[in-house]
């Protein structure tokens, strides 16, 4: 495949550049073909990402419908049979500005208008559709042969809530159909397996207009994140963390002290209580600096793990919120320690192994990134020299390979996140470690050293599940709501097969439930195929028992497999034993 460059040229294709040419090609085609059927639009930004290409558009009082796709769709492939050109030109920034007005293209001028006055930009035409970019194109419009229009979003100018919502439609696009249909495949199981899908018929949360971005979570969906947080205090009690909690709502005195409000000020909610600004807090860090600093300290108490599931709020914007995997209220598990410098090494290679426990626990497979220092920091050269050396000694010493991402830090430090990688191949960043020299400094946080001088100590912030919420979204679409029977909502159904047996199925759920053993009963009028059909297939209950004469008179049980749809029949004795286990051993 062959694609012209902005300084005309052209050349073949390197192969690991193809996809995404083709996706930004596909993106000015889509374009054109939205300009023939609806001359009025004008175009903002259109550019070509991991997962295909979109393009933000304002058509006036036009509202577009996943319906309007295939129209769009087929006005492309019109465009590619037509086998038009692509050719570029250049012209300086006034020129450029003087063309998008003639054109009409007034975000196209906004766009050109913040450039630098020297600036030179290039263009990209193909028939009557010309377009400012960078490149590189296709050669010619035939070469777009496998594309496919997904879906409609909203998007604001510049991603400035101020600014007007535009339409953004999506697409992707691919070498061959083959890839195409592929992807097609995936994106319907992804569909299938949607949180929000699942999460309602299940009943484990709901999201309202009421609290756009605040989730609901509901009776149901309390046992799963209950169970994960019972994991998570198991794991940590026995790893020495101690547990604390720290108020919601604190000074704003205290965020500027941490340099939060200097750098996160604009995700933050605040209040005024008293005459004074209040910060409602949108991470939990600044409340375990408050903790240590409470009392004096010995290096003998180092390393001080110090855990909290600590609910905080951030401000997204409306059009970015997404079922529980983008939200402005959620609970971090997050856990600060506070060390001693030659201690780094061995308490980072501590969080490594302990989360790579919790993913293994899952069954995910993960990558690592390493983040260095962003434009936006706080801190000394020689500090941030020392924290990202520290994180590159600890994954060297673990022979954990890793993928330098430069510049996307925390403003306060370096830091390694885990990408775990879920049954459909997608990823999702979750854990992550962060090595922090600069707020012990902000905070004046001491200890007393073996000469009884003070000293700074170190901190590490850490997560592992990240946002608990979202990652309770991440499994149930991994597991397509078929939960583990420890995180299962509920874990059996008492089934009565007839009235006859409804004593008997009593006893049987009074016995489970006693227990500890989430169990539910389902007496109403129905037929037992019914029944069971919604428990295995719409509850993804792990377990049902079904409950007739026979069981009744023998005093067992019929359990009928969710992921099997086997029956086995057993003593109710042995099936207690069975399901006490696997809550046991978290299986």
């Amino acid at each position: 495949m062959k694609v012209i460059y902005n300084d005309g040229t052209v050349a073949e294709c390197p192969e690991e550049e193809k996809t995404h040419v083709l996706r930004h090609s596909a993106a000015h085609i889509m374009a054109q073909a939205i300009k023939r059927l609806y001359p009025q639009a004008d175009f903002a930004y259109g550019p070509a990402n991991e997962k295909g290409f979109y393009y933000d558009v304002d058509l006036g009082d036009t509202k577009l419908t996943d319906e309007d796709l295939p129209k769009i769709e087929e006005e492309m492939r019109k465009i590619c049979k037509e086998n038009l050109p692509f050719k570029t030109y250049e012209l300086p920034r006034a020129e450029a500005i003087k063309h998008m007005e003639e054109r009409g293209e007034k975000y196209k001028v906004e766009h050109i208008a913040d450039l630098p006055e020297d600036a030179r930009i290039t263009f990209f035409s193909q028939g009557d559709y010309v377009d400012m970019c960078v490149g590189p194109h296709i050669t010619y419009t035939k070469a777009l042969k496998a594309f496919k229009l997904t879906g409609l979003s909203g998007a604001y100018w510049k991603a400035d809530s101020n600014n007007k919502m535009l339409t953004r439609i999506n697409g992707t696009a691919f070498p061959t159909q083959e890839e195409l249909d592929n992807y097609l495949k995936l994106l319907e199981e992804a569909e299938r397996r949607d949180h929000r899908k699942i999460g309602k018929e299940m009943q484990l949360f709901m999201l309202k207009d009421e609290g756009p971005g605040f989730p609901f979570f509901l009776p149901k969906g309390m046992a799963v994140k209950n169970a994960l947080i019972d994991y998570w205090r198991d794991i940590h009690y026995r790893d020495d963390y101690v547990e604390v909690s720290t108020p919601l709502i604190m000074s704003r005195r205290l965020w500027e002290t941490s340099g939060h409000w200097d750098h996160y000020k604009d995700n933050m909610y605040s209040t005024v209580i008293d005459e004074e600004d209040y910060c409602i807090k949108p991470m939990n860090c600044p409340g375990g600096v408050m903790v240590y600093a409470s009392q004096p300290h010995s290096y003998r108490e180092l390393p001080m793990r110090v855990g909290e599931l600590g609910v905080v709020h951030r401000h997204e914007l409306k059009g970015a919120l997404h079922g529980l995997f983008r939200v402005r209220c959620f609970t971090q598990d997050d856990a600060h320690i506070f060390m001693t410098k030659d201690q780094i090494t061995d308490e980072i290679m501590n969080v490594v192994h302990l989360i790579n426990e919790v993913y293994e626990k899952f069954g995910f497979k993960y990558f690592v990134e390493l983040s260095t220092r962003p434009e936006d920091s706080m801190g000394s050269d020689e500090d941030w020299e020392a924290a990202t050396n520290g994180l590159i000694g600890a994954l060297d010493k673990l022979n954990m390979p890793y993928i330098i991402n430069e510049g996307d830090g925390a403003f306060y430090g370096p830091k390694i996140d885990f990408h775990l990688e879920d049954c459909l191949g997608r990823t999702w960043q979750c854990g992550t470690i962060q090595l922090d020299f600069q707020m012990p400094i902000n905070f004046n946080l001491e200890y007393i050293d073996s000469e009884g001088k003070p000293q700074r100590p170190i901190m590490i912030h850490r997560v592992c599940f990240g946002s608990i919420e979202r990652f309770i979204g991440i499994l149930t679409e991994h597991f397509a709501g078929k939960f583990p029977v420890w995180l299962a909502p509920v874990q059996v159904k008492v089934i009565p097969v007839s009235d006859k047996t409804l004593d008997y199925s009593q006893d049987v759920y009074k016995k489970i439930k006693a227990l500890g053993i989430r169990v539910e009963i389902d007496e109403r009028n129905e037929k037992v195929g019914y029944k069971i059909r919604e428990a295995q297939q719409v509850d993804r209950v792990p377990y049902m028992l079904v409950l007739g004469p026979q069981e009744s008179e023998a005093g067992t049980v019929a359990v009928r497999s969710r992921d099997t749809g086997e029956t086995e029949t057993m003593s109710l004795d042995d099936f207690i034993a069975k399901v006490t286990r696997e809550n046991a051993e978290r299986i």
